[in-house]
């Protein structure tokens, strides 16, 4: 047990030792997104907002959607699937991106997909600007329990470290999975409820096609952006679908299981892989 303690703060020293390389990495990767953009970062509330605009359109208008207010229940599901696709996808590279600073000086490997991850998360914070225009926008009251988001937002910020880790040290051997990734994504978006609502699968005449509430089962237990989405409407619309047969609390729980279990694979894989990483970058 002592040297467990011994070892984690040796870590968390040389982690801080190379704090202000990470705090650059960040800044070069913000400037880099919106370099010899006019409008710069405003581009982070104006991405979501104006796809909301439109899918908000197109599933009110051309298929009939009974959910209370659509387009604030359609930006909450949307900004943080986004978090995820963009920060796993810049993770996956953040390693191999970085090959010529690897072999001059020693740099810890992880600092590169940390930053990765870090920087999508500062682009997420500036593209809550557009929730909550969309929430004046629809009259949808300020409550104290809006700031409890922290809690979805922390969670699933280290969920996506962890996957990205994970995913980062793989794509090193394994260049294939950048194109596999966005396919999975891909499939990840329609399987999480962000323009639709699981007491959708009630439909009789969706039950001829498909078993839907099988599915609407797995993507409950399964799937942990609904668990993180989940809590974070709840926190904004005080929404619960009327299928969740847990509370929101229990959401909380399960969400932080599953962030700290995705972490702990994340490290352990790219621990365990980061000293060949050489010898294919």
């Amino acid at each position: 047990m002592k040297k467990f303690f011994r070892l984690t703060k040796e870590r968390f020293k040389k982690f801080f030792k190379y704090w202000d390389l990470l705090m650059l990495l960040v800044q070069r990767d913000l400037k880099l997104k919106y370099r010899r953009s006019f409008l710069g970062y405003l581009w982070s509330v104006l991405n979501p907002l104006l796809s909301m605009i439109v899918m908000a359109i197109v599933f009110t208008r051309m298929f009939k959607r009974n959910i209370e207010n659509f387009p604030l229940y359609l930006i909450c599901g949307n900004i943080l699937f986004s978090f995820m696709r963009d920060s796993t996808t810049q993770a996956m590279t953040s390693v191999i991106s970085n090959a010529s600073l690897l072999k001059k000086t020693y740099v810890p490997k992880y600092i590169f997909t940390l930053s990765k991850v870090t920087s999508c998360m500062v682009n997420f914070v500036l593209s809550l600007g557009a929730l909550f225009i969309v929430m004046i926008a629809t009259k949808q009251p300020f409550r104290w329990m809006n700031f409890m988001i922290i809690v979805p937002i922390v969670e699933l910020y280290v969920f996506c470290l962890g996957l990205g880790l994970l995913l980062a040290a793989g794509t090193v051997f394994f260049r294939d999975i950048r194109n596999i990734w966005n396919v999975v994504t891909l499939a990840w978006m329609y399987l999480t409820p962000i323009f639709y609502s699981l007491d959708s699968f009630n439909d009789s005449k969706t039950k001829d096609i498909v078993d839907m509430s099988k599915l609407g089962l797995f993507i409950r237990r399964f799937n942990p952006l609904y668990m993180y989405i989940q809590q974070f409407r709840y926190f904004i619309m005080q929404y619960e679908s009327t299928l969740v047969e847990v509370p929101c609390g229990v959401l909380m729980w399960r969400g932080a299981v599953c962030a700290g279990l995705m972490l702990i694979v994340g490290l352990i894989t790219f621990n365990a892989t980061k000293n060949k990483f050489i010898l294919y970058i």
